[in-house]
């Protein structure tokens, strides 16, 4: 009996050391996560300041206070901070080995935010995956697609890639191309694309529209038409464009050539 209650005696501090060590690793990660969401949510109502920062420094911050609480759960256990510095100086190498990739992304999420390629809420081709910008922390963006799925890109390839950005500039210009019968009047068919254009509100005047003669085709003259729009009307312009075109091309009798075939009955 006294063996068992020597025995018990003997771990009853690391019992302790485990105790506190717990409490203090669950206490401080709730605590990274309330500090973290109170800095991006003070950051985020500084109007000089986007959201994008605000994230990718609440991230920052987040990360940061977890370091410091494993360094006090380490040292619950005995193991000094210089200690820790010396065993981590002499595992360096290793670690940069193994993480390479991880650091790679943390050293780009940095360019990201210093560069701003991207912000929150910009719709962005990054290496031919295109979404709308949802996070931008330090190890990862997160695109959401228009079909609302989730892609999470690794800061690194993101910075090592070419970023198309659909949303960085405030206007965008429409590009459509009609094709007519080559029996058709081009004159009147660039009258009725024009008028349409002038009619839509969400054309921009300046610049103007443009429509022009651009390629003779096969079997079509390809009349294309250039509108200045606001980036957010982009799609629904385009679409009211293609319909409403068609539509009064059927109404003025202009006809849109398209491949079909025909039935040649033989005699006999």
């Amino acid at each position: 009996m006294e063996n068992v209650i020597e025995q018990a005696g003997a771990y009853w501090p690391l019992v302790v050391s485990g105790t506190k060590a717990l409490i203090v690793l669950v206490l401080g990660w709730i605590a990274a996560g309330l500090i973290s969401s109170a800095v991006r949510t003070r950051i985020n109502k500084t109007p000089q300041i986007d959201e994008t920062l605000g994230n990718f420094v609440a991230s920052l911050v987040r990360w940061v206070l977890l370091a410091i609480v494993l360094v006090a759960v380490l040292g619950i256990f005995g193991i000094e901070a210089t200690s820790l510095v010396a065993m981590l100086g002499a595992a360096t190498l290793a670690i940069g080995l193994a993480l390479q990739g991880t650091l790679s992304d943390i050293a780009a999420g940095f360019m990201l935010i210093l560069f701003r390629p991207y912000k929150l809420g910009q719709f962005v081709d990054i290496g031919g995956t295109s979404g709308t910008v949802k996070d931008l922390n330090l190890f990862v963006t997160e695109l959401v697609t228009p079909d609302n799925v989730q892609i999470i890109v690794p800061n690194g390839q993101a910075w090592g890639t070419i970023i198309t950005n659909y949303s960085a500039h405030d206007t965008r210009r429409l590009d459509i191309t009609y094709g007519i019968d080559y029996g058709d009047d081009i004159e009147k068919a660039k009258a009725i694309i024009l008028r349409l254009a002038e009619a839509d509100g969400r054309v921009l005047s300046n610049p103007e529209p443009w429509v022009r003669v651009t390629n003779l085709g096969d079997s079509s003259v390809d009349i294309s038409t250039r509108l200045w729009c606001t980036a957010g009307d982009y799609w629904e312009l385009k679409w009211a464009m293609i319909q409403g075109v068609k539509e009064a091309f059927d109404a003025e009798g202009i006809s849109i050539p398209y491949p079909h075939s025909v039935e040649i009955q033989k005699e006999g």
